[in-house]
């Protein structure tokens, strides 16, 4: 027996703070899963699909891309190969409540513009298309013909394909991203921004220059086996849990653990894995040997002394620290690098890190003695505006110390959805190199626009400025995704025509052009069977790894059609039957794609047999498999050299980053608790430390608005109940997608583009009711 969807939205007065948790994880993890999905799904529903939860017969969570241990490396895959939050995931997508046209009926748009994206998410399934016609109060059905009819006239009144735009999110398919940027390629443009831009962006740009490729260089066994994991900026324990039993299996191996947070992560402090005897009747496993509790932005700092003093040591004992066969093999630019550190200026390297220089060094013998280090980072590093420096720098120890192509070391950073990677390696990117382009030209006799399209934050200024007027999103919820919430739901709002390919009601439904269409599709949880018989979709982990997902559950509605069919559909509607590329095959027999992926997508030749093994297969990386740098500039690893960059923030102010309570999942609210963080029923709060709100004149509990200030004007989140924390002093931290009103459309990092959420500049003033 489901419950039904909540009639009434959240009631912030209802909000209840406590002490945050030392620990993650243990027998509480386990029954908000076994809960939740028994609330959205019944029970025969819950325990069907979570035994199948990233096992090989079965579907990959359409949460975090975390890795599955592989055969090839010796290790098995437990009967319970998932986390609290995929099994949260699973229950949001295979939940029994639905959203069909007795609902719309029922509700205004306006109406519904008015309810917060937890509200909109638990209403359920959405049953079939429907459109909100200009000037219309209510969404309609619509039959799926006349919407490919409406969307294919649309974007053929253009006056150009660069007015149209094709967002991502990262929960596509391998075979859906390939046929998707196909598509957007042939109807002429490269606008094809993605969930990419707002994360990882940063890491893939720094990693181009540093070693030729935008990706992590580690495997799960190196995780395992590592002697040091540094892990910054990242929070496992809601953000990729099952993250926490491989630290785990890596501190049974004798590993040390270093964590750099603003916050102490839950997570990071200590696990009660609840699948061994420890975690369920003992005290679980402290992770962390050493937390630093570093300022908001310091990191490029720290790592530039952790440069600095590993020289140092260097110099006194040469041939000790750095890998010297290595360095002068396989890499450029050491003695460059090594000259921009040899002096550093310690007072300024403590106020940027808010780290006593104790600690500092304490953290740099860990990582000169260790033998096989690995680093990861989450967007803690890559949302600030010098993260690709900083991320540089990382890459800098990486390479002193070889600690690339080599087992149980590396750069590994952890990307957060289930399959951004695999989209931007099937071409899902606004300026894919040319052998792609030239492949793809091969392949299927199109001609490919070569001029470099809109990311996500150009896309935005775009629609602002009237230069974007269709948008398209292949799943996400852009609007409550994106910075500068009003902004961008004006941006949003001026196009003539925005399309929601969903599974479920989200923000940006509510925020429309002048026509809008809802496409809903097939959940990765179901089964997808066309005319050549079930079919199965493939997606790539944070670690290169690609596999095979099946879906088992029956569709949520009859009316439901997968995203290669509404991908093929269109395309037979925008370019007709006679069109180079046979859109309609693809949707009969996913196979089909498979072929053509394997002839335009590098590593992946052979990919329908190789797809079909046990575990898939990994793609190659070539300063992983070899020590070879091909990628790069000079054709070696590359140091590279970084000024010193830090926030400067005005007295009076505090420096606000965004995060995610434990009980959601990028914009997915799945409920109000942040159990780790001791937050209950609600979500307007902001953490600051106990001496700030001191020093600020602020209560501990009182009811503030958030101002963030930028060279443009200010912009204000009202109604955030402060909150006394043991956050890093000079910090504070508020939820997104709440605080993203605060973000500056105009506030991103260097050379990636991203925008800057780590470090808003903001004040705290009491809130006055109206």
């Amino acid at each position: 027996m489901t419950r039904e969807a909540p009639t009434n939205d959240v009631d912030e007065t209802r909000l209840e703070v406590g002490k945050p948790k030392g620990w993650a994880a243990g027998i509480p993890g386990v029954a908000v899963s076994l809960a939740r999905g028994v609330e959205q799904m019944g029970v025969v529903r819950t325990a069907r699909t979570l035994r199948l939860l990233n096992q090989r017969a079965g579907f990959d969570c359409p949460g975090c891309a975390w890795p599955e241990p592989r055969q090839a490396d010796g290790e098995k895959r437990k009967l319970a190969e998932f986390c609290e939050n995929g099994a949260k995931a699973v229950a949001e997508e295979a939940t029994k409540r639905q959203v069909g046209r007795e609902f719309f009926a029922a509700h205004t748009i306006a109406e519904l513009a008015g309810k917060t994206d937890y509200w909109l998410g638990q209403q359920g399934r959405v049953t079939e298309p429907f459109v909100l016609r200009e000037g219309a109060t209510h969404y309609e059905p619509i039959s799926w013909d006349d919407a490919f009819g409406l969307v294919a006239d649309e974007m053929t009144a253009l006056a150009s394909p660069d007015e149209a735009i094709f967002y991502t999110s990262g929960r596509t398919s391998n075979e859906a991203a390939f046929l998707y940027q196909l598509l957007v390629r042939s109807f002429g443009t490269n606008n094809l921004p993605d969930c990419s831009n707002m994360c990882h962006e940063s890491s893939g740009a720094a990693l181009t220059t540093s070693t030729g490729i935008g990706k992590g260089s580690v495997s799960l066994a190196d995780i395992h086996h590592a002697d040091l994991i540094v892990v910054v900026g990242q929070n496992p324990g809601t953000n990729h849990p099952r993250m926490l039993s491989a630290l785990e299996q890596a501190k049974g191996n004798g590993a040390k653990v270093i964590a750099v947070n603003p916050l102490p992560e839950a997570g990071l402090m200590r696990f009660k894995n609840p699948q061994n005897v420890r975690g369920v009747v003992g005290k679980g496993t402290p992770l962390a040997d050493e937390f630093a509790q570093i300022r908001l932005g310091g990191d490029l700092a720290l790592f530039q002394a952790v440069g600095h003093l590993l020289l140092a040591w260097e110099e006194a004992a040469p041939g000790t620290i750095v890998d010297r066969q290595f360095v002068e093999k396989s890499t450029h630019g050491f003695e460059d690098y090594a000259k921009n550190l040899r002096e550093l200026d310690w007072p300024e390297t403590e106020r940027a890190t808010g780290l006593p220089r104790e600690q500092i060094e304490h953290i740099a013998r860990m990582i000169a003695t260790s033998e096989r280090t690995i680093y990861c980072w989450a967007m803690g590093l890559t949302q600030h505006k010098h993260a690709v420096p900083t991320i540089s720098e990382v890459a800098n120890l990486a390479l002193m110390r070889g600690m690339i192509g080599k087992p149980g070391a590396g750069l590994c950073p952890v990307r957060g959805h289930s399959n951004v990677q695999g989209d931007r390696t099937m071409g899902v990117w606004e300026k894919m190199p040319e052998p792609f382009m030239d492949a793809l030209e091969k392949e299927f006799g199109i001609e490919v626009p070569r001029e470099h399209g809109w990311d996500t934050v150009d896309s935005i200024r775009a629609m602002r400025d009237g230069r974007g007027k269709v948008f398209f999103a292949m799943g996400g919820n852009f609007a409550s995704a994106t910075p500068d919430s009003e902004r961008t739901e004006q941006a949003l709002r001026s196009c003539s025509l925005t399309v929601h390919v969903s599974t479920k009601l989200n923000r940006s439904h509510v925020v429309h052009g002048r026509t809008a269409l809802i496409l809903p599709t097939l959940g990765r949880t179901e089964r997808d069977v066309q005319a050549s018989g079930p079919q199965f979709v493939t997606v790539e982990d944070s670690m290169s790894q690609v596999h095979a997902s099946r879906g088992r559950l029956a569709p949520a509605s009859e009316h439901l059609i997968s995203e290669v069919a509404i991908i093929s559909r269109l395309g037979e509607r925008l370019f007709g039957a006679g069109h180079a590329v046979p859109w309609r095959t693809f949707e009969a027999d996913y196979d089909l794609i498979r072929d053509h992926i394997a002839a335009v997508v590098k590593g992946c030749e052979d990919y329908n047999r190789r797809v079909r093994e046990p575990d898939g297969f990994v793609l190659p990386h070539a300063p992983r498999d070899s020590r070879e740098f091909t990628g790069t500039a000079t054709g070696k690893g590359t140091f590279t050299v970084s000024e010193l960059e830090y926030p400067q923030v005005p007295e009076g102010r505090l420096l606000l980053q965004t995060l995610r309570s434990h009980d959601q999942y990028n914009t997915t609210i799945y409920g109000l608790s942040d159990r780790y963080r001791g937050i209950e029923d609600g979500r307007r709060v902001v953490f600051v430390s106990p001496e700030d709100l001191a020093e600020l004149g602020i209560a501990d509990g009182e009811i503030v608005d958030l101002v963030s200030e930028w060279s443009d004007g200010d912009r204000r989140a009202p109604q955030f109940r402060a909150v006394a924390y043991p956050t890093a002093r000079g910090c504070a931290a508020a939820y997104f997608p709440e605080a993203n009103a605060l973000v500056p459309l105009d506030s991103v990092a260097e050379k990636s583009n991203t925008p800057v959420s780590k470090a808003i500049v903001v004040r705290l003033e009491p809130h006055h009711h109206d």
